[in-house]
């Protein structure tokens, strides 16, 4: 029955019904979740879409130098890496009413880890030591607490990045000073890694493979260097788990001169634009990105809060927050759809050596 058909009566029930779901869908909760390594706390705000404002929440102290964040894909739980001895990862779980933190447990890792995530299930979470040169997996309870160590396997020199595919077969891994992306089968049932065929991605020399991205077809692997703020782009074979370079180019504004230190890059969700942070000229590059090759377009750069290590796009692509390690503040922009442009920034204050930001809609 259309609209039309409807008695009067019922169209405007029915009217107000799609309102008030349209309306709920709007003011849906949205918490920011940024780690302060030298606080030893973790930021919690409050993302206001309606008015484009971020909003302090609470502070939770994790009890040392916090880097590394993990949401599970339920949005049930955080996990927290510590930086610190004894190493470990501190579980908490997300109230859903507001995302305020409850701290379940910790348990050991392995060594300091430059970043962790879960596997496509949750059960599972993988981690990667820079300074250890090694990656690990742990086992995550049914309570959604991280237990023990499972697997470890030695790397190249300065792992940093772990992440499994959307299909959970394979899990890429990146090497800084090995200049290549380890690929890994990945068996969810038993949660154990075992080398792929072909093994590893080798990268320029000297590039430093930092993070990476998948676009969300599974066509395409984004690829950061923060030696040289490289940018690659990358065909993702999601049967064989192999990966074939497409495109290169830079995330440095032009006439910079200085030292590269690339950070980090984020696709929205739509896929039509890359944002790379660059910390020695604290800007944020943005890019466009072609639908049917993958290929990207630099669109310039946009200076952002000081020393860029991290930041995130929420679920709608209308918001990048972005944190500054050397600022102590995180700073939200909107992102315009039809150009990718990034708004006037918004700053708030957060704690000391802010260095991760994860977005999440609660549940």
């Amino acid at each position: 029955m259309t609209h039309a058909t409807l008695p009067r009566r019922r169209l405007a029930t029915h009217l107000a019904t799609l309102l008030l779901a349209a309306a709920g869908g709007a003011n849906a909760t949205t918490v920011v979740y940024v780690s302060n390594a030298d606080s030893q706390e973790i930021s919690i705000l409050r993302l206001d879409k309606a008015r484009g404002a971020l909003e302090p929440l609470d502070t939770v102290k994790v009890g040392g130098p916090v880097m590394p964040l993990a949401v599970s894909p339920d949005r049930h739980f955080l996990y927290a890496a510590l930086r610190s001895q004894p190493y470990r990862v501190v579980s908490f779980s997300i109230a859903a009413a507001d995302g305020r933190l409850t701290r379940l447990g910790e348990s050991s890792l392995a060594d300091s880890m430059a970043n962790i995530d879960t596997d496509r299930s949750g059960r599972w979470l993988f981690a990667a030591s820079y300074g250890g040169a090694k990656i690990t997996v742990n086992e995550i309870g049914k309570d959604g607490v991280v237990g023990a160590v499972r697997q470890l396997i030695d790397t190249a020199p300065n792992a940093h990045a772990i992440h499994a595919d959307a299909a959970n077969r394979f899990v890429l891994a990146t090497s800084l000073g090995g200049d290549n992306v380890s690929i890994w089968r990945f068996d969810a049932q038993t949660g154990r890694l075992a080398a792929n065929d072909p093994p590893l991605l080798a990268a320029p020399p000297r590039s430093g493979p930092r993070h990476f991205v998948w676009d969300r077809a599974q066509r395409f692997v984004y690829l950061l260097g923060e030696v040289d703020a490289s940018l690659g782009v990358y065909a993702w074979d999601a049967r064989r788990g192999a990966l074939a370079e497409l495109q290169r180019t830079t995330t440095l504004p032009a006439g910079f001169d200085g030292k590269p230190w690339a950070a980090d890059l984020h696709l929205t969700p739509d896929g039509r634009f890359l944002y790379a942070s660059e910390r020695s000229s604290s800007t944020i590059s943005t890019f466009r990105v072609d639908a049917a090759t993958g290929l990207l377009q630099a669109l310039g750069q946009t200076p952002t809060e000081k020393t860029p290590r991290a930041f995130a796009i929420d679920s709608s692509g209308a918001f990048l927050i972005a944190a500054g390690q050397d600022s102590n503040a995180v700073s939200l922009r909107t992102i315009d759809a039809g150009s990718g442009a990034l708004g006037a920034p918004k700053r708030v204050a957060v704690g000391k050596n802010p260095n991760w930001v994860e977005i999440v809609d609660l549940p």
